[in-house]
């Protein structure tokens, strides 16, 4: 059967794979398909912009899909009641322009709800539950990772950053940690750009500029296909350290710059490396700072401490910053 006008509604707090194979096959049922968001201003919801999105990347490519977005004040949705209901179905059916010839729900859904209630001269069709429930993925999405869709996951996915001086192993540790938990990591964008001119020494300030957008631009990149964790090496910060240690020409701007993203950026958690491993020379390693190895990783510390940042300080052999590392990630997404 085909039906004119179909209807689609929830929270989608979080939209899942049970609700776009609703989506899918309302939209296969219906000349035209409205699909109701329904947002709870003070219910501490997922930003309703960003579910808007998700329901409208995918399905932009059906064609016959319009979405609407229905905001109530409600504290809770148990009180959320006929109070709301009849004038929340009537901004839909103004909205909508015309009869609405079918409403769709889940079997978590009878006779009595809202949907049956509110719109009575609608057929109500029922799609059978496929054992995904929403409030089993809100408690625990990472045991349900298969259950959410690509385009939902970078919302949930946990971000690590590894930070330390020179020689303390952020990037063997970083390519480590991604693979171990079968996911992607970022690597530090200023180590090419550094080589441009054979010496970091003579670095020109348009490529610390560059070191800082690029990172942030990997990292907003990678994100999108990582496994519910992504291992970033270095941010920010650490290219402020060195806008000041290798007297960068116009270090102001480029401190203003790093500031600025350093605001965006947001981590789950930060690692940082003690330097009490021995120091390699790889290509152009300062001297100066092997040389005075505590001295410069206490000032990274208090760089991320002025900038109210919380880490947790890794230390030992390469084998026991391992175990620590894998430990504290593991207790982020629930493994432990």
């Amino acid at each position: 059967m085909r039906y004119n006008v179909g209807m689609y509604g929830g929270s989608f707090n979080p939209l899942h794979l049970g609700h776009v194979d609703c989506m899918i096959q309302a939209a296969n049922m219906c000349r035209e398909l409205f699909i109701v968001l329904s947002v709870g201003n003070n219910r501490g919801e997922i930003n309703p912009r960003l579910r808007y999105r998700w329901i409208y990347r995918l399905t932009k490519h059906i064609g016959n899909v319009k979405i609407i977005m229905l905001e109530d004040d409600a504290g809770s949705k148990a009180e959320y009641t006929e109070e709301y209901w009849q004038k929340d179905a009537q901004k839909v059916k103004d909205a909508v322009g015309r009869h609405i010839d079918v409403v769709f729900c889940g079997s978590d859904y009878g006779a009595n709800s809202f949907w049956h209630r509110c719109y009575p001269d609608s057929e109500l069709y029922i799609f059978k539950r496929n054992g995904i429930s929403s409030t089993e993925l809100r408690a625990d999405p990472y045991a349900h990772w298969d259950w959410i869709p690509d385009i939902v996951r970078p919302y949930y996915t946990k971000k690590v950053l590894l930070m330390g001086g020179e020689s303390t192993g952020k990037s063997t540790l970083t390519i480590n940690l991604a693979h171990r938990f079968n996911t992607n990591y970022i690597d530090e964008a200023g180590r090419e750009i550094s080589e441009r001119s054979g010496t970091e020494m003579l670095m020109l300030p348009e490529d610390f500029t560059e070191i800082l957008l690029q990172h942030k631009l990997n990292e907003i990149k990678a994100i999108e296909h990582s496994n519910k964790v992504i291992f970033i090496d270095t941010d920010a910060l650490i290219t402020q350290f060195y806008i000041g240690f290798l007297e960068d020409p116009e270090a102001e701007k480029n401190k203003a710059l790093s500031d600025a993203i350093d605001a965006l950026n947001e981590y789950d958690l930060i690692l940082f490396l003690e330097p009490d491993v021995d120091f390699v020379q790889d290509g152009d390693r300062s001297e100066v700072i092997r040389d005075n190895r505590e001295k410069y990783s206490e000032q990274i510390k208090e760089l991320l401490r002025s900038h109210h940042k919380n880490f947790v300080t890794v230390g030992g052999t390469y084998q026991q910053r391992y175990e620590r590392a894998v430990n504290e990630v593991c207790g982020l997404i629930g493994l432990n």
